[in-house]
């Protein structure tokens, strides 16, 4: 996901993406995905480019880790960034350490043109003057331009900067994922919803306290929101008669199948553990899947405190990794939006501008007819 703001003429581009399938095919995903962001960042001429990035090393990451370095360096190299003198890059490659290992990764890509940049030291408690390409990878725990915390299979680094006398938070998050489509279905919201609020709950407590000068922020990663499982299966499967497949085993439920009352008692829908399979896949693709938004709940309960713009764009996973497969969802999981950009409500009054300014503001995929991995990259463009 990308968001783009003009900020006292300084355009700001903030790109989450989740990458962990890009590190399993580096000859078609990993390069299709770098041609896509690059291109984005040469459409929208960004001054300040911020990516965060989820599962950096692949979901194999012992085989996969040691292909970070070649990625990051493709993308300092890149045609797109060779105007941006300034870089920090910070790694999570650490995965030998699993209580505190998250395989998040921050790239932030600073413009020839800003002069004054500076980064918030947080044992110094001031801001200092960002000079030259740096990439952190090996002491992050103790590193002094952000912070790290690792809640119970849950991580975020903030890193603060001012841009033009213009401060600001960043924020990457990763929650936790539906471990079971059969528990996401038991009731409404899941178990799983409630997990995720209490992380993002604890993540909105630790940005906002009193330990240093309250900020505008944003917040951008994988939430792993799914849409109400429950209740879109019941909108979709409104008048199938649902049967119950149990293991033989433990008696356990292995599986449901939701079948047509008539019409040859056609399956709509088969639901397992790590298996959705919905007859009509176009139902998430049709008018961008708008119609399924009145079941994506998880973040009203923070309505007051967090802020997004309007969703115009299909669910952002899981896509097929099919690099042939651009369009197609995977028969893992119920298609939902789970990459975002949010924002305080300062933050969103960045983006407002006087009612008398020309302005266009979009929110949408990037590289949406070809294959990203099974995460979409989104787009949030401001200009004006």
């Amino acid at each position: 996901m990308a968001g783009k703001l003009t900020a006292q003429g300084a355009g700001i581009l903030l790109v989450t993406a989740n990458v962990g399938s890009l590190f399993e095919d580096l000859e078609n995903l990993q390069k299709t995905w770098l041609r896509e962001f690059c291109q984005t960042v040469q459409a929208h001429r960004p001054l300040f480019v911020a990516l965060h990035c989820q599962e950096v090393g692949g979901k194999n990451y012992e085989a996969s880790m040691t292909h970070v370095d070649s990625f990051i360096k493709e993308l300092l190299s890149s045609d797109a960034l060779k105007d941006f003198s300034r870089a920090r890059v910070y790694l999570d490659k650490n995965y030998k350490s699993q209580e505190q290992f998250t395989a998040l990764g921050c790239c932030y890509f600073i413009h020839e043109s800003l002069k004054n940049i500076q980064q918030f030291d947080f044992k110094a408690k001031k801001f200092r003057k960002v000079v030259g390409k740096e990439v952190c990878s090996d002491a992050l725990p103790s590193a002094a331009m952000l912070e790290k915390e690792k809640f119970p299979q849950d991580y975020f680094p903030e890193v603060r900067h001012s841009v033009l006398c213009l401060a600001f938070d960043l924020v990457n998050i990763h929650l936790f994922h539906d471990a079971s489509n059969l528990v996401a279905w038991e009731k409404s919201p899941s178990v799983y919803s409630g997990t995720r609020q209490k992380a993002l709950g604890f993540v909105m407590d630790r940005i906002t306290d009193q330990r240093f000068e309250r900020l505008p922020y944003f917040i951008f990663g994988d939430f792993n929101f799914r849409l109400d499982s429950k209740q879109v299966i019941e909108s979709l499967c409104s008048t199938a008669s649902m049967q119950t497949v149990r293991s033989a085993d433990t008696n356990e439920v292995d599986k449901l199948i939701f079948r047509e009352s008539d019409n040859d008692r056609k399956v709509l829908l088969q639901l397992e553990k790590k298996f959705f399979s919905y007859i009509n896949q176009d139902v998430f693709r049709e008018n961008n899947g708008t119609l399924l938004l009145e079941f994506d709940r998880e973040l009203s309960v923070f309505k007051e405190r967090l802020h997004e713009l309007d969703i115009s764009f299909p669910p952002s996973y899981p896509y097929s990794e099919d690099s042939s497969q651009g369009k197609q969802y995977m028969n893992t999981r119920c298609p939902s939006w789970c990459d975002r950009i949010l924002m305080s409500a300062s933050a969103r009054d960045l983006l407002v501008k006087p009612e008398n300014e020309e302005k266009l503001i979009t929110y949408d995929n990037i590289g949406p007819n070809v294959c990203m991995g099974d995460h979409k990259v989104q787009l949030t463009n401001l200009s004006n």
